[in-house]
């Protein structure tokens, strides 16, 4: 039972690692452009980064897929409810991943990033300043948040793929009641 538990944490933590890996390079390529677009056509790459979202959405969604079903062709007791915890359990760890290095970035990389999408906030007439204040007292949290929001995120949609790619598991055991 034990060897079964490291086996379903072990192939977890390799497939997080691949998808959370997607996703990060994923903002490493959107960095580089959105560096590359204070010098270029903007419109030329804003259409790249549309497409490397797209990009990479379907290569999560497949990977998600194919990992699902790699783990239950590899596990003899694989049904749907081992290959669903597989599928979650894959999804938080590649949302932690992901969330960590976004942390990293938010706080080492680019640190004045919410700094800069307030300076743009300044000139609009909608916002009061009450609202403004509360929002420079938001900022220093920012960088906490975004790590939150993006773990819970990112696993939600994780383990929905996983809910709907473990339906398709069928149970290898001639004897159990489906």
């Amino acid at each position: 039972m034990a060897e079964m538990k490291n086996n379903i944490w072990e192939q977890a933590g390799k497939a997080g690692l691949v998808l959370g890996g997607v996703s990060i390079v994923y903002m490493v390529l959107t960095m580089l452009t959105g560096k590359a677009a204070e010098n270029g056509p903007a419109f030329l790459l804003s259409m790249v980064n549309v497409l490397l979202w797209a990009a990479k959405f379907a290569a999560c969604i497949f990977l998600m897929r194919f990992f699902i079903l790699r783990f239950a062709a590899k596990d003899p007791e694989a049904d749907n409810s081992r290959a669903f915890r597989f599928g979650s359990l894959t999804a938080l760890l590649s949302a932690l991943l992901y969330s960590a290095f976004y942390l990293a970035y938010v706080s080492f990389i680019q640190p004045d990033i919410f700094e800069e999408a307030l300076s743009s906030l300044t000139d609009n007439p909608m916002i009061d300043s009450n609202t403004m204040s509360a929002i420079e007292e938001m900022i220093p949290r920012m960088p906490t948040m975004s790590f939150f929001f993006n773990l819970i995120w990112c696993w939600l949609f994780g383990t929905v793929l996983a809910a709907i790619f473990s339906r398709n598991i069928t149970s290898k055991n001639p004897f159990d009641e489906q």
